[in-house]
């Protein structure tokens, strides 16, 4: 399967989560419903993480990951393009590889991904990237799940 990531744009994204970004005019952008929590005894988390870029376009992507009871938010410090790859769960359960999305961000778009959605792990393009990640933790297996998908192709048009 190959599937064809498309520009970022918050209506494209909204099944999956918010799209993060800073309004064009002076002022503030609220997203209240970006940070989701189902577990009483999970605490808050911040961290900044630094990736290094793939070379680029297409990519194999082999496993898919969720985090069932907490939102994730990535929110770019320093970044170039890169790669959104995100599926709903399935009625059978794990993630419906059928209808996954692919989107590339700009260095301007963060995304924060809705508990229980299924995404790729981070992919960046162009040169090293550093984000704050912040998402909610209890330490157990249930904060993170990564399983093996049928591998399928990402790669613009």
């Amino acid at each position: 399967m190959d599937l064809i990531a498309s520009p970022l744009t918050a209506q494209a994204f909204a099944p999956f989560g918010d799209v993060v970004e800073a309004p064009a005019k002076p002022g503030r952008a609220y997203f209240e419903s970006s940070l989701g929590n189902l577990r009483p005894n999970a605490q808050p988390r911040l961290w900044v993480l630094t990736k290094l870029p793939v070379p680029g376009l297409p990519l194999e992507i082999t496993s898919l990951e969720r985090h069932e009871f907490s939102s994730q938010s990535f929110v770019p410090i320093e970044i170039g393009r890169w790669l959104i790859v995100v599926a709903p769960h399935a009625p059978q359960g794990g993630p419906d590889v059928l209808r996954a999305r692919a989107f590339i961000a700009n260095a301007r778009q963060g995304v924060s991904y809705r508990p229980n959605t299924w995404h790729s792990g981070l992919n960046v393009f162009d040169k090293p990237a550093r984000l704050t990640v912040f998402m909610w933790l209890d330490g157990t297996s249930a904060d993170e799940q990564i399983v093996p998908v049928p591998p399928f192709r990402v790669r613009e048009r």
